[in-house]
C-alpha cells in the first residue's frame, strides 16, 4: 500500500505543480508518464497498479470539466402552449404586366431584378400609390416592400408631361435608417431607372465625403435616398438644397428611424419640405406599428390609407374611412401587437449556462458552417466591442489560425471559416466593402449589431443567431427577418440563459412559436473535430457519442478560448472591455422585460467565462450592481470630516444658548463663529 501512495503522495504531487501553466492535454498525459515512470522504479503488484491506474483515469476528466459543467444552473423545462403564427402569403399569380405600367419598366423588372409575379404588399400597395393618396404599409420583412414604393415613384417620374431635367433638384424624397439600407435601395432604384436615364438617382448618407456630396447635389439629384442625420446636415450647411419641386415623401422602416433617435431630424425635414411646398404624397413603410409611427402618420400622412397584409390575413374588418383606419392601427400597437412571420422560417431557441455560451457559439459554428457547408450566418451581438472581440476570437481559435492548430493534429477538414464583421464604429468604407463583399458570398459568418437587423436583403442567409436576446418581439421579427426572405427557406436560433426562461412566454404571447434545441445536441458536433480530442496513449477509440467525452472536448475548447485570451495583457483588456459593454447594455432592457433580464440575476464570474476570462474582473463589480436603483451617497472629503469634529463640541453649547437666548443674540453670536472659522479652514488649505 505504501508503494502504491508514493505515486499519489506529497512528492510527486510537487512535481506535478510545475508545468500548471500549460494546457489540459499537457497535464494529463505528463501525470500519466509520471505514473509509469514511478512503477517502473519501484515494482508494484500488476492487479493493484492496473486498478489504481484506471480509478485515476476515471476521476481526472471530472476533475478537470468540472469548472466548465459543475455549479451551473439548472436548465429548466419549457411548458408552452403552441401558438398558430399570423402568416403572410407572400407571392400572388398577379402579374406586373397585369397593371397600367410603362412596358419598358415591365420588361426592366422581368429581365433586370428577375421578377415576374407580384408579392402581396406589391400588388395591394401600388395600385393606391398609383393613384396618388398616401399610405401606411405594413408588411412582414422580406415581403418586397422596396418596391412597393419604387415602381410607382419611377412610373409617376417617368410620365409627367413637362420631362425632367436633372438641374430641377429632387422630385422625390427617400428617407432610411442605415447607410447599408441607402445603399441597397439607391441600387434597386438605379435598376428600375435603367430606360429611363435623364432621371437622376443620388444617395447621401454619414461617413462620406460632404464635399463630394454637396458636387452631387449642385449637378442635381432627382431621386435623393438619405440617412436622416446626414439630410440635416445637408440642409443646415448647403445652399444649393432645396425641395422646390418635391412630390413624394417616402420613410422606410420609420419605427427604426425613430428607435434610433431621429425624431428631432424628421421634424426639422418636414418643416424643410413644408416651408417650400405642403403639398406632396407622402408614404410610411415598417414591418412593425409603434406608437412613434403612428404618431409619426398623424403628422406627415394626409387621409392615408392604411395598408396591413397581415390583418387582411386575420379577416380583421377594416374601418371604413381611413381616420378610423388609423384609430385602429393605433390601438392595436398599443395592445399586444402579433407579427407574422415568413411562412418557410423555422425558429429555435437554445438554454445554456452562461458558462457554455460560448463554447455553444463555437460547436454550433462548425456543425452548419465547417461540416454541413453550404451555409450562411449572420450572428447578432448588443454591442460593437462584443463584435469586435468575437471576430478576433473565432478567427484566432477557430478558423485555422496559429492558436487553433496544434503540433501532431488535423482537423478533419481543412476548410477555412470566413468570419465578416459589422458594426456602427468602423469606417464607412469598410462598412461598404463588408456589406458588398456578404452580399456576394455562397458561405460566411457575418457578427454584427443591430445595424443589420433592418431591411437588408441579404440573398442565401440560412442561418439567423441571436447571441444576445433583442429588446423586444419587434426588434426580434426584424432580425430573423434577414432569412426567409420572399418565400425562401430559413432557420433561426435564439440563445438565452436559464434566468432568461420567460422570453420564450414573451414570444408566444406576440403569436411567435419558437422550438427548443437542446445543448447536448449542439456540442455534439465537436466529435468530428479531431482539434479537440484530448488524447492519451493506450486509450480506445471513441464510437458513437460518450457524454463524458463531449465534455472533454468542450473543455479542451474552452481551454483553447482562455489561452488565448489570457496571451498577452491587450488581449484580457479586450475581454475585460467587452464584458463591460454587455453588462452595459444589459442594464438598458426595457422596465417591461427587467422580471426577465436583469443585471442582478446574472453570475458575473460565469459571464466572464463566456468572454474566455478565467476569473471574474475585479473592476467590474460596480457596473453588476448598475441596474439597482440604490444610489450610494458620495464620499465626503477629508477636510469636511476635520471641520464637523471641530465644529461638534461648539453645537451642543449654541443650542443651548439658543433656548434662553433672543433671536437678535443668536444671528449676533453666528456672525462672531463665522469669523473665527474662517482661520483654521484657511490654515488647512
Amino acid at each position: 500500500k505504501r508503494k502504491l501512495q508514493s505515486a499519489h503522495g506529497n512528492p510527486p504531487v510537487k512535481r506535478r505543480r510545475k508545468p500548471s501553466t500549460g494546457t489540459f492535454k499537457k497535464c494529463a498525459t505528463e501525470a500519466e508518464s509520471r505514473e509509469k515512470g514511478s512503477s517502473s522504479q519501484k515494482p508494484v503488484p500488476k492487479k493493484q497498479l492496473t486498478d489504481n491506474h484506471n480509478d485515476s483515469q476515471k476521476n481526472r476528466p471530472f476533475v478537470k470539466t468540472s469548472s466548465l459543467f459543475k455549479n451551473n444552473p439548472d436548465i429548466p423545462t419549457i411548458h408552452r402552449k403552441a401558438v398558430q403564427q399570423v402568416q403572410e402569403s407572400v407571392f400572388t399569380t398577379d402579374s406586373f404586366s397585369q397593371l397600367d405600367l410603362h412596358p419598358h419598366l415591365v420588361s426592366t423588372i422581368n429581365t433586370v431584378l428577375n421578377i415576374s409575379s407580384m408579392t402581396s404588399v406589391q400588388k395591394q400597395t401600388i395600385p393606391v400609390l398609383l393613384q396618388g393618396k398616401d399610405a401606411l404599409v405594413r408588411s412582414q420583412t422580406g415581403s418586397g416592400k422596396t418596391l412597393a414604393y419604387g415602381i410607382p415613384l419611377v412610373q409617376s417620374l417617368q410620365g409627367m408631361e413637362s420631362k425632367i431635367q436633372r438641374s430641377h433638384g429632387p422630385y422625390a424624397l427617400v428617407l432610411v435608417p442605415t447607410r447599408e439600407l441607402a445603399l441597397q435601395s439607391f441600387d434597386t432604384v438605379q435598376k428600375l431607372l435603367k430606360p429611363f436615364n435623364w432621371i437622376v438617382p443620388g444617395v447621401l448618407m454619414g461617413g462620406e465625403k460632404r464635399k463630394s456630396e454637396k458636387a452631387r447635389l449642385r449637378k442635381g439629384i432627382n431621386i435623393l435616398i438619405s440617412t436622416p442625420g446626414r439630410l440635416v446636415d445637408h440642409i443646415k450647411s448647403t445652399e444649393c438644397i432645396h425641395f422646390r419641386r418635391t412630390q413624394w415623401l417616402i420613410i422606410d422602416e420609420a419605427d427604426r428611424i425613430l428607435d434610433l433617435g431621429f425624431e428631432k431630424d424628421l421634424t426639422v425635414i418636414l418643416n424643410a419640405l413644408n416651408a417650400e411646398r405642403e403639398t406632396r404624397q407622402n408614404v410610411l413603410l415598417s414591418a412593425t406599428l409603434t406608437e412613434g409611427v403612428t404618431r409619426l402618420a398623424d403628422i406627415s400622412l394626409n387621409d392615408p390609407i392604411s395598408i396591413s397584409i397581415a390583418d387582411d390575413i386575420q379577416k380583421v374588418l377594416e374601418p371604413a374611412s381611413p381616420m378610423d383606419r388609423a384609430n385602429s392601427s393605433s390601438s392595436n400597437c398599443m395592445e399586444q401587437e402579433n407579427f407574422a412571420v415568413p411562412e418557410k422560417l423555422k425558429q429555435y431557441f437554445v438554454m445554456v449556462p452562461s458558462k457554455l455560451k460560448l463554447v455553444t457559439l463555437a460547436a454550433f459554428i462548425l456543425e452548419k458552417c465547417k461540416f454541413e457547408k453550404h451555409h450562411k450566418m449572420i450572428i447578432f451581438f448588443s454591442s460593437c466591442e462584443q463584435v469586435e472581440f468575437y471576430y478576433e476570437l473565432l478567427i484566432k481559435v477557430l478558423s485555422g489560425g496559429p492558436e487553433s492548430e496544434q503540433p501532431g493534429r488535423s482537423s478533419l477538414s481543412p476548410v477555412c471559416l470566413q468570419f465578416l464583421r459589422l458594426h456602427g464604429d468602423m469606417e464607412q468604407e469598410e462598412r461598404t466593402e463588408v456589406f458588398q463583399e456578404f452580399l456576394k458570398s455562397k458561405t460566411g459568418i457575418l457578427l454584427c449589431t443591430d445595424v443589420a437587423a433592418r431591411g437588408l436583403d441579404l440573398p442565401q442567409v440560412t442561418w439567423i443567431v441571436q447571441y444576445t436576446a433583442p429588446a423586444s418581439p419587434a426588434e426580434y421579427i426584424h432580425r430573423i427577418g434577414r432569412t426567409a426572405r420572399i418565400g425562401c427557406h430559413g432557420n433561426s436560433l435564439l440563445v438565452l440563459v436559464p434566468s432568461e426562461a420567460g422570453y420564450v412566454s414573451l414570444l408566444a404571447a406576440h403569436k411567435i412559436n419558437v422550438s427548443e434545441m437542446k445543448m447536448e445536441k449542439v456540442l455534439v458536433s465537436l466529435m468530428k473535430d479531431d482539434r479537440f480530442k484530448l488524447h492519451r496513449p493506450g486509450r480506445k477509440k471513441s464510437c458513437g457519442t460518450n457524454p463524458q467525452e463531449v465534455q472533454e472536448r468542450a473543455t479542451v475548447l474552452q481551454t483553447r478560448f482562455e489561452n488565448h485570451v489570457h496571451s498577452s495583457e491587450g488581449t484580457v483588456r479586450w475581454a475585460k472591455k467587452a464584458l463591460q459593454s454587455f453588462l452595459c447594455a444589459y442594464t438598458t432592457y426595457p422596465r417591461n422585460l427587467k422580471h426577465i433580464f436583469h443585471i442582478k440575476s446574472l453570475h458575473l464570474g460565469h459571464v466572464a467565462k463566456s468572454f474566455g476570462l478565467r476569473d471574474a474582473p475585479q473592476n467590474l463589480t460596480a457596473l453588476h450592481t448598475a441596474g439597482s436603483k440604490k444610489k450610494t451617497k458620495p464620499r465626503p472629503k477629508r477636510s469636511d470630516l476635520l471641520k464637523k469634529k471641530t465644529h461638534g463640541k461648539h453645537r451642543l453649547a449654541e443650542l443651548l444658548r439658543s433656548e434662553y437666548s433672543s433671536g437678535m443674540d443668536t444671528s449676533v453670536a453666528k456672525g462672531k463663529r463665522k469669523k473665527k472659522q474662517k482661520k483654521p479652514g484657511n490654515q488647512q488649505v
